[in-house]
């Protein structure tokens, strides 16, 4: 054989080295990933746990949350749950999806579960936390914003200078209510204005629900603004200020946890096997926040 033959007899030698390692690679991290199990690759731990869900930016959807908090609230080996709460809040209906498995395992599962507000906790963010059977905050942190808010760009005078005409055909008065081609008219303003009005109480009653509080004494707060944890304190819209660590030792003790708990978090999700392989790759994924600019909806939100 030349020396020709041999340099690619070499090189397809290498590349079928390479391909065997990056699939030999990938199998392992499948692996170890289904070894590690649903709880953040801790592989279980020994002793009791304190499990960490991260609440995080705009709350589009539930069921990532919701999913994580039902796993943890059946899993005997964890004691207490922590809420770690940076948002400003988000769907409304996604919000009390949430609130409502946290009343759930505060309620039925008579597990402890608390919330502690980093940064920020504000509108449908602070729904979830009032839900929970404690809330910490720091001093500077922004809690409250109990309010509705929907809305969207009004675009007719653009069609105008632009000569173009929406046509839209319905069957019933309020089919194409919010229609952002026209100005709304006074009956679809109130139409509106009834479903805001309608969820602001139900953000007030489960408020008033969760802090153990009367509904006159959360409407008097119930005007949208927001708080630091310092100002909310006195008015009873937190419990303690202090940070997540805080919230960790004080709940840990709350549960007979002796000595350091072991925190577990939910399992990262994999969205391809180039995550397996390389890392996490979300940030090439579109934000899901980019709804709020194009959908027309009613949100339990802190702008």
């Amino acid at each position: 054989m030349n020396n020709t033959g041999k340099s690619r007899t070499w090189i397809w030698v290498l590349l079928g080295a390479g391909i065997l390692f990056v699939f030999l690679f990938a199998i392992a991290a499948v692996m170890i990933v289904a070894v590690s199990g649903s709880h953040g690759g801790e592989f279980g731990g020994f002793g009791d746990k304190i499990a960490v869900v991260d609440l995080e930016g705009v709350i589009i959807e539930p069921q990532t949350v919701v999913k994580q908090l039902k796993e943890f609230a059946d899993d005997d080996s964890v004691k207490a749950i922590i809420i770690h709460i940076n948002t400003p809040g988000g769907g409304a209906a996604a919000s009390q999806e949430i609130y409502n498995e946290v009343r759930r395992i505060r309620d039925q599962k008579k597990k402890m579960i608390v919330s502690s507000v980093e940064t920020l906790g504000a509108s449908g963010g602070y729904y979830v936390a009032a839900g929970t059977d404690k809330i910490y905050a720091d001093r500077a942190s922004i809690v409250g914003s109990i309010g509705v808010i929907a809305e969207w760009i009004n675009y007719g005078d653009l069609l105008k200078w632009a000569k173009l005409k929406d046509e839209t055909m319905k069957a019933g008065a309020l089919k194409d209510a919010g229609n952002p081609a026209r100005d709304m008219t006074p009956a679809e303003r109130a139409y509106f204005q009834g479903q805001l009005d309608d969820m602001h109480g139900q953000f007030i009653a489960a408020v008033a629900e969760g802090r153990k509080m009367k509904v006159e004494e959360v409407k008097a707060l119930a005007d949208g603004r927001v708080w630091t944890g310092q100002q909310a304190l006195p008015l009873k819209l937190i419990d303690k200020l202090g940070d997540f660590e805080m919230a960790v030792d004080e709940t840990a003790k709350a549960v007979g946890i002796k000595g350091e708990p072991v925190l577990v978090h939910p399992e990262k999700q994999r969205r391809t096997l180039l995550d397996v392989i390389f890392g996490d790759v979300s940030h090439f994924v579109p934000d899901k926040t980019k709804l709020l600019d194009t959908h027309i909806a009613f949100y339990y939100l802190w702008k």
